[in-house]
């Protein structure tokens, strides 16, 4: 009979632990609350990373550019003019073709700034007057203000 009535005992305890299957609502809802408060901190912080990066990527690239127009600087001669643009770092530009040697920059295409609009490029320049000016509009898409990034320092402005 002892061995029958442990045997009853076990069997409940059994039942009771494997009801236990799911989560109450309340664990539930303590975990959704423990996520949105780490969504509501650490989003913020991600996007800002994200505009640094883009300044930093239009800071590398206008970098690029200048090399590649001091390398056609080298073999033309001179800089493209404001009318030729960035264009001739990857066309030959109409005039000096037979010193125009290849294509400037790697991919034959005119990069386009993080924000996905044109560099602007300026020859001679408005404030590298022995240079040329270039420069991105920024997030803002718009000239001026103080997301653009330029080649030139705000003594020059």
């Amino acid at each position: 009979m002892l061995g029958s009535k442990m045997k009853s005992t076990e069997f409940k305890a059994m039942k009771r632990h494997r009801q236990r299957h799911g989560f109450t609502l309340i664990e539930l809802l303590l975990v959704l609350v423990i996520l949105t408060t780490l969504t509501a901190i650490v989003l913020p912080k991600l996007s800002g990373r994200s505009k640094e990066a883009k300044v930093t990527a239009a800071k590398t690239q206008i970098s690029q550019l200048e090399v590649a127009l001091d390398s056609f600087e080298i073999d033309v001669g001179r800089y493209p003019t404001t009318v030729e643009g960035l264009r001739a770092l990857v066309e030959k530009p109409s005039s000096d073709a037979d010193s125009w040697k290849q294509p400037y920059l790697r991919r034959e295409e005119i990069p386009k700034d993080p924000w996905g609009n044109e560099y602007v490029y300026r020859y001679p320049g408005q404030y590298n007057e022995y240079g040329y000016d270039l420069h991105s509009n920024g997030p803002d898409g718009k000239q001026g203000g103080n997301d653009d990034i330029v080649n030139w320092s705000e003594e020059q402005r």
